[in-house]
Parts: structure tokens; C-alpha cells; sequence
């Protein structure tokens, strides 16, 4: 039976490589197929009659036709669908709406269809299958899975469900994987992260775990709690794990904490799943970046994040962007969402096939003097920092502008909880600093310029994001700790929280 199930994976995996290559070998024309399919798909919906579809002939039609928006700027027709109006931004209902927590909207709901489900659950199994083709590993495939994620339970009490999207897609699992899937379903359902934490390392314990998936801070949550109730490092606890696979945040700054609590090196998998559709995953588990999915029934748009406030702003298509460059991520998917801003950064790491990784949230960022620090700029000089002090290991971290100061120059005020501290806190800060002059000019300028001071580092008390995150009532699930802000919101909570 092991062989069986060996043999027939890595055929599904080539089969599915092979697939992805008939796209990704014409991603101008796949891509350009997908916006001709959406605008025939809707031009009968309330949205495409309002904006003329019919009349669309190129994307230039599209452009002028069909403005950028965010959540509130779609707001009046997802509040139609709700109150059960059908056709009004796709053809008939939407089978569920997943439910996410906005900064500015309060609670977000963002429509999934029969067509867009189809596309969340064939991309994250493509995702597997690529790894296996590359890596040649099906080992995962004979023990234990286990998913990190929000509970399947689902709100019926209005005309459409809704619910989190990881608890959604988890009504989805095909049903031979199911078996071999943790933790329970009863498990799966408690809302309370630390109750729900708490049962899934008892289900999991003396479990033969080969494949573990979730965000990377609540799955190092999960690996503490494994480690405090055993004494054991994780590779002595689940001796044939082999691969982890996450979303949601950069690992880069989690791997050195994750292998010390592993004892081995894993390998990993990133995804790029969301509510408005799975953009793109690893398809290669070697390489940085993710792969661009161009057949997913969504038409993606750029905007470069420094124009994006502007009056005049360049909206392009896939055709015309350039490696390296902080673009606005725009959707228009077969869910019916038009022109929607996700609020995601990405840049592209290569062209044919294209590649992306996302550099940060076009609402989080650090500008407070002009410099405009993104979230990969931080975690890239934390990733550089370790490297050059080895001894040390951040659990967690975010940024804040600190523009009034007791005395002196203001500065970077960077929150950090250590699992192993730095040797020499002033030397790490030095370290810290010069790498992020590395990653924004606009910040060495300022460094240069005498406008700014080196930034300076509070050490956190164990379990400080963590008592952040349950005071904010973001505990678990998809809830992700912001790397930076440019007020003093956060800080002043973590402020409270040091050693």
C-alpha cells in the first residue's frame, strides 16, 4: 500500500508540473484569456451592466471603464448580496462569504464562489505536488498532517454562510487525505485558541506528525506547547516530519527559532492564499519566490506603491512590469471582485516564469520621516542581524516611529521578544541598523543626515506579542502580529510589556 500511494503521487505530481508549464510557458495570453472570460462571465450582473461591459474590447476599455477600489468602495454591492439580491457582482450567490477582521471597515465579507472555491482547493494541492515533483519526498504522505487554522464552523444564521476562510476551505479537504488529517473535527471547532492549543498537542503528541502547515507564529506557539508538555525537541517527538508549509507572513525571520525547536533542518513550502483567491505558491521549494497562479480566474493588476496616493498613478497589466519594484496588488477575480485593492505589496523576483514575493501591507509601513519602510525591509535586516550574531533568536518583533523623544534624536523603536538574546544588545542594535540602511536609501539618508539616530531595541518579556494578541482579541487563526506602523498604537500597549 506505501508504495501504491508513492507511486501514484509522484504521477499526480508530474501530471500537475505538466499542467502549470501549458500556462506559465504563455503568461501574456493566459492572462489577457482570463480578463476576456471574467468581463463575458459578468456582463449580465448588476456590476457589469453599470459599468458596460458589453463595450469592453481591451484592457485599455477595462482601465477606463473600471475604477480601483477597496472594501468600502465595493461595499454597496456585497451589501446587496447579503441581503440575498442574486447577479449583482457574479452570475447567481456566492456559496459562502469568508469573514475577515478589516482595520477600517470593521468585519470584512468577502464573497467565494463555486467557481473561486474550485481554484482555492486545486492550488493547494498543486502546491504539494510541485514539492514532491522537486524534492522527489512523498514520506508526508504515509503519516499524520496536521492543518493550523480557524474553526469549519460556519455562521448560518443569514442567507449566505460565512466563516473564516481556513475554516471553509477545511470542509473541503478531499476525502483520502481526511485519515490521515489532524486535528479532529471537534477539535477543530473550539473558537478559544488557548483551549483549542491545548487539545490539539494532546491529539497530536504520539501522533506520527509528517507534514505540519499553519502561520508561523501560531505553529511556533503550538511547538512551545509540545516541547514544555514532552521535554523533547520536535525532531525526537515526530522523528519523520519533513515539511512545513505556511502562509500569511515571512519565515525568513522564524527559521533560526524553528529549527532550534526542531533540531533539524525542514524543508518548507510557502503559500499565498486570501480570501479573494489564492494569488500564488513555492513551486519550486529551493528557490525564492512564488509563483504567480495566472490561471486561477483572476486578472491581476500593478500599481507602484510610491504612486499609489498620487493623482495620476500608472495602473498597468502583467505585461508591463519590471523586476525588484513595490507594486499595489489589484484583483479582479471569478468571485467578483473589480479593480479590488487587496491591500498586499509585491515585488516580482523574476519574469517568465513570474515569480512575486510580498513585500508588505500598503498600510503598514514606517514613514514617520519620510523614509517609507515596508515590511521586508524589516524582516530582511532581522534575517541579516541573526546571521551576523548567531547566538541570537527572535520569537517576534515589530517597528514604531519614536518622533518625540525624552532627549536627543528621534528614532526606530524596534519591540523585540528573544527566545536567546544578542551577547551585546549595542552591538546588535549597530548591526540592526546598518542592514536597514542596506534595504531603504531613503532611511540611510536620514541615518546620514543626522535626522535620525541609530534605532534603539526594547526587549519584551516572554509571551509579550502573545498577551498583545490575546488583549487585542486576535489570538490564533490567521491573525498575523504587524511587522511596523507609523504611529505609536502598538508600542504603546508592548511599552507596558518589557522586561
Amino acid at each position: 500500500m506505501i508504495s501504491l500511494k508513492r507511486f501514484f503521487a509522484k504521477h499526480l505530481a508530474k501530471y500537475a508540473v505538466y499542467k502549470t508549464k501549458l500556462w506559465s510557458n504563455k503568461p501574456i495570453e493566459t492572462q489577457e484569456r482570463a480578463l476576456i472570460e471574467l468581463i463575458l462571465k459578468a456582463k449580465k450582473t448588476v456590476f457589469g451592466q453599470e459599468h458596460d461591459f458589453d463595450a469592453i474590447k481591451s484592457y485599455e476599455d477595462f482601465k477606463s471603464r473600471v475604477p480601483v477600489r477597496d472594501y468600502e468602495g465595493l461595499r454597496p454591492y456585497i451589501d446587496r448580496i447579503r441581503n440575498g439580491e442574486k447577479d449583482v457582482l457574479w452570475l447567481g450567490k456566492p456559496l459562502f462569504f469568508a469573514k475577515t477582521s478589516g482595520t477600517t471597515s470593521g468585519a470584512k465579507y468577502i464573497p467565494i464562489t463555486k467557481d473561486s472555491m474550485a481554484f482555492q482547493i486545486s492550488a493547494a494541492k498543486d502546491a504539494l505536488f510541485h514539492y514532491i515533483d522537486r524534492s522527489g519526498n512523498t514520506d508526508f504522505v504515509h503519516g499524520k498532517m496536521i492543518f493550523l487554522q480557524g474553526s469549519p464552523i460556519l455562521n448560518k444564521s443569514e442567507a449566505i454562510p460565512n466563516g473564516r476562510l481556513s475554516g471553509i476551505v477545511a470542509n473541503y479537504v478531499p476525502a483520502y487525505l481526511q485519515r490521515n488529517r489532524l486535528p479532529s473535527y471537534p477539535t477543530n471547532c473550539i473558537e478559544d485558541w488557548e483551549e483549542k492549543l491545548g487539545s490539539i498537542v494532546q491529539e497530536t503528541l504520539n501522533e506520527d506528525m509528517r507534514l505540519i502547515s499553519g502561520i508561523p507564529s501560531w505553529v511556533q506557539m503550538y511547538f512551545e506547547k509540545l516541547r514544555q508538555k514532552s521535554g523533547k525537541s520536535i525532531s525526537e517527538l515526530f522523528p519523520k516530519f519533513s515539511l512545513f508549509v505556511y502562509g500569511g507572513v515571512n519565515y525568513e525571520p522564524y527559521r533560526a527559532k524553528f529549527e532550534s525547536m526542531i533540531g533539524k533542518h525542514i524543508d518548507s513550502v510557502e503559500l499565498y492564499p486570501a480570501s479573494e483567491g489564492f494569488i500564488a505558491f513555492q513551486d519550486d521549494y529551493k528557490q525564492k519566490g512564488l509563483l504567480l497562479l495566472l490561471n486561477s480566474g483572476i486578472f491581476y493588476e500593478f500599481i507602484i506603491a510610491e504612486e499609489f496616493n498620487e493623482e495620476v498613478r500608472t495602473r498597468i497589466s502583467l505585461k508591463e512590469v519590471k523586476l525588484g519594484v513595490n507594486y499595489v496588488l489589484i484583483l479582479n477575480t471569478n468571485a467578483g471582485l473589480w479593480g479590488y485593492n487587496i491591500g498586499d505589496l509585491v515585488q516580482f523576483t523574476s519574469l517568465y516564469p513570474f515569480r512575486i514575493i510580498v513585500s508588505g501591507r500598503i498600510k503598514h509601513f514606517t514613514s514617520a520621516f519620510g523614509e517609507h519602510v515596508i515590511a521586508k525591509e524589516v524582516e530582511e535586516s532581522m534575517s541579516g542581524a541573526q546571521q551576523a550574531c548567531p547566538e541570537t533568536i527572535a520569537i517576534e518583533f515589530t517597528v514604531a516611529p519614536q518622533t518625540e523623544p525624552i532627549e536627543g534624536l528621534p528614532y526606530h523603536e524596534w519591540f523585540i521578544e528573544f527566545s536567546q538574546a544578542p551577547k551585546n544588545i549595542v552591538y546588535f542594535s549597530e548591526v540592526l541598523d546598518l542592514a536597514l540602511q542596506d534595504q531603504n536609501s531613503y532611511y540611510k539618508d536620514l541615518r546620514v543626515g543626522k535626522v535620525l539616530k541609530c534605532l534603539e531595541i526594547v526587549s519584551l518579556k516572554k509571551g509579550a506579542f502573545h498577551d498583545y494578541m490575546k488583549g487585542q482579541g486576535r489570538l490564533g487563526g490567521q491573525n498575523k502580529i504587524p511587522r511596523l506602523a507609523n504611529d505609536r498604537s502598538i508600542a504603546n500597549i508592548l511599552s507596558d510589556l518589557k522586561k
